[in-house]
């Protein structure tokens, strides 16, 4: 059923799909662009190990999954995907040596290859993510013995062995995964794994996981904005699939049905449906096309040569004379053309996909201009007479830092920004896309949604230089760090429940407010006072207005006042703000910083030590 015309189908489908090609653009660019392209031949070669049966071609699987394991941390599903095929396969009735030749250098060979990759380590074999790999392994080998058992012991003493045997390896292989769960090990199931079944429970027990927005359910227009009619055809794919069951359809089957749930619980996994899709559409499109464009017709010897063989009645050939000339028999037969392959209906079909392919091929292109093209650090939007408007603030304040610096600086800002700040200012931040300990995520939090009183200490204390944050409510942009301050909150909360409530930023009626409704919490918190410091001076007197959140700011209010930070920069439409913190020089001075660092410093330790804290002071030499 794959024939070559799928399979270019499928290459031509992937290369231009808008849910691939939102991962491979500058901007955009990140592993997973190398690790779906490493997914897709892993899978392509454990399916020709599985046909041939040949352990050169499982080495060349194990191979790329161990590439892939050091490009992406979505091997897991890689680890999952293969066995699961297998287990299935076991279950089907279809257990042959080519599987248990396939698997087994695969398994072997490819754990060997991710344990090389130094933050993976002996994780294949101590996390709850791959016992099912090293299950089936263990499995096959069941299985293996049980067929050579078979063929050496006589039916009736081979029964009881077998259930013997089954049993004790089941009660044993049970016990000691329980045993060795239990000392430590091996580690539980991770809270990803549980936030994939469970869409709530992130944002309960991980907020910092739930904070990503790539990490939202993803809504029903994602699909069609990623897919176009390929979601459409998909299922007739899954459908062809079932008609021929051969093993590789079985692994696309299951492919198919896991990658459209996880996909829907996360938006980043469309990124693994996608393959999966293309595949399946192009199939179902090739299926089509070459019935309609090349239909197997019989000619009118055959037919005479059928009923002669069949000796029909005369009953029948005068049924036969009757019968009409258009008949919905699906044969074009010498004088006539019938059913739903004579010529207009094969004109009407192929010019109806010839139509959707072009549309197809449109919408990907104009995806990929307006939606994934333009870099995260360059934005770009529309005057109203249609020309473009490019807005570089990201860079502009990134060239700031570097060259306004110095080298040894520290910036404090959310962890979004992180790699960013790295790579283009070269300068070293508190936390960073990369940071794994939630705690430091969460002292950023602490110190963005607290008073200054407490945020100074904690900025001191990190040797914090300058303070970043993004605001969009001059420009509209809302992807702003207010938009993203209640995520802040409840990571905070999370470490520091006594200190950080979410209640508290929100207005007695439960509402979240930055206008005049604003709870104190929330007036009081350094994101607060970063964000809209100076902002109603942009109006004039008129009232200023927040364009994302559509309320007004007070012209009056706590941001007017910054006792241990002071403005440093800020860009040209105002999304990128930054902050030099105070400090304290030798000779006493910066006295504001330095009585809101002791107030700080004796609000964080009353409830560990009844000692005043001393007032840090500033290396000499310090920037002012």
């Amino acid at each position: 059923m794959a024939t070559p015309s799928a399979g270019l189908l499928a290459a031509a489908f992937i290369g231009i799909v808008p849910g691939y090609i939102s991962r491979s653009v500058a901007g955009s660019y990140d592993n997973e662009a190398i690790a779906i392209f490493l997914l897709m031949i892993t899978f392509f070669t454990w399916i020709k190990a599985l046909k041939t049966g040949s352990a050169f071609w499982g080495t060349v699987a194990a191979l790329f999954y161990g590439w892939m394991v050091a490009a992406w941390g979505g091997y897991v599903f890689i680890t999952n995907m293969v066995p699961l095929h297998v287990f299935v396969l076991i279950l089907m009735g279809r257990y042959n040596n080519r599987i248990y030749v396939a698997y087994s250098s695969w398994y072997v060979l490819g754990t060997v290859a991710s344990m090389q990759v130094p933050f993976v380590e002996f994780l294949p074999i101590r996390t709850s993510e791959g016992m099912a790999a090293l299950g089936t392994f263990g499995l096959i080998q069941l299985v293996a013995f049980v067929e050579i058992v078979r063929r050496l012991v006589p039916g009736k003493q081979f029964q009881f062995l077998v259930r013997a045997f089954v049993v004790f390896v089941f009660v044993v292989s049970f016990a000691a995964l329980v045993v060795l769960t239990f000392s430590g090990w091996i580690a539980p199931w991770t809270g990803r794994f549980y936030s994939l079944w469970d869409t709530g429970y992130a944002k309960v027990h991980m907020p910092i996981i739930a904070s990503v927005s790539e990490h939202q359910p993803t809504a029903w227009p994602a699909y069609f904005f990623d897919l176009q009619m390929l979601i459409f055809i998909f299922p007739a794919g899954v459908f062809w699939c079932f008609r021929e069951l051969r093993d590789e359809h079985v692994f696309v089957i299951i492919y198919a049905v896991f990658a459209a749930y996880f996909s829907g619980v996360m938006v980043r996994l469309m990124l693994v449906l996608t393959p999966v899709v293309c595949v399946c559409a192009a199939m179902a499109i090739s299926k089509l096309l070459d019935t309609y464009m090349d239909p197997v017709l019989p000619t009118e010897d055959e037919d005479d040569s059928h009923a002669k063989s069949k000796k029909a009645s005369k009953k029948a050939a005068n049924k036969a004379a009757n019968a009409p000339a258009f008949e919905f028999t699906g044969v074009l037969s010498g004088k006539s053309t019938n059913g739903i392959f004579n010529w207009d209906s094969r004109v009407a079909v192929i010019g109806v996909f010839l139509f959707l392919l072009t549309l197809f091929v449109h919408h990907c292109t104009y995806v990929t201009q307006s939606a994934y093209s333009s870099p995260s650090v360059v934005l770009a939007s529309r005057n109203q007479d249609g020309s473009q408007n490019i807005i570089d603030d990201f860079r502009e304040a990134y060239y700031w830092l570097r060259q306004n610096t110095e080298k040894d600086a520290v910036v404090m800002s959310w962890w979004d920004y992180g790699y960013q700040i790295a790579g283009m200012a070269d300068r070293a931040t508190l936390v960073d896309n990369n940071t794994w300990n939630n705690t430091h995520i969460a002292t950023v939090g602490l110190a963005m949604s607290s008073n200054e009183d407490i945020a100074y200490p904690i900025l001191r204390r990190h040797d914090v230089d300058y303070v970043l944050v993004i605001f969009g409510g001059l420009l509209g942009y809302s992807g702003d760090d207010i938009n993203k301050f209640l995520w802040m909150v409840r990571i905070a909360q999370g470490e520091w429940p006594d200190q950080i409530q979410e209640p508290r930023y929100f207005t007695p009626r439960g509402e979240y407010a930055v206008d005049d409704r604003a709870s104190e919490a929330m007036r009081n918190s350094l994101m607060y006072k970063m964000c809209y410091h100076r902002f109603p001076e942009l109006y004039g007197g008129h009232p200023a207005t927040d364009r994302v959140r559509q309320q007004r700011i007070p012209e009056h209010g706590t941001h007017e006042h910054l006792e241990t930070i002071e403005e440093a920069f800020t860009s040209e439409n105002w999304i990128v703000r930054i902050y030099a913190v105070k400090k304290e020089d030798p000779f006493g001075r910066s006295l504001k910083a330095a009585g809101a660092f002791e107030r700080g410093q004796k609000l964080l330790a009353a409830a560990s030590s009844p000692q005043p804290k001393q007032p840090q002071q500033q290396r000499q030499g310090g920037r002012k």
